[in-house]
């Protein structure tokens, strides 16, 4: 099994931090662009994610609100691999940046920055800034 590495992708945003992070924390907020159903347990401590009927389970490792939001799926077999929203606003245009990092095998990285990149424009339009 090849170890995977970290890389980030980013994409700014006309949005205030705290309207960003409820489209990265909620389901409500997910479902709008990130899989097609989501679930978040009664703790606030397990997100399911469903894709054409594929669940998967992501448990939150950290958060700090309208900040940043640390997950990681359950069934990853790198206890050091995750991946985190991390949202900043700039000092001179006042745009709000969300930074992604995740996880993934050196070859798989091209394929995995486009998924991101495509999932951050959806999140655009969601936003009304697509």
């Amino acid at each position: 099994m090849s170890k995977k590495i970290p890389f980030s992708v980013e994409r700014t945003y006309k949005s205030s931090p705290s309207i960003l992070y409820s489209f990265l924390t909620t389901p409500s907020g997910l479902v709008q662009w990130f899989a097609d159903y989501v679930d978040l347990d009664p703790n606030g401590e397990i997100f399911t994610f469903e894709w054409n009927g594929d669940e998967q389970r992501a448990i939150v490792l950290a958060y700090e609100d309208d900040e940043y939001v640390k997950l990681q799926w359950e069934d990853e077999e790198d206890e050091k691999a995750y991946f985190e929203y991390k949202i900043k606003v700039t000092d001179i245009t006042k745009e709000t940046i969300l930074t992604v990092t995740d996880y993934a095998e050196k070859e798989d990285i091209p394929s995995a920055k486009e998924l991101w990149l495509s999932q951050l424009n959806d999140l655009a339009k969601a936003l009304g800034n697509g």
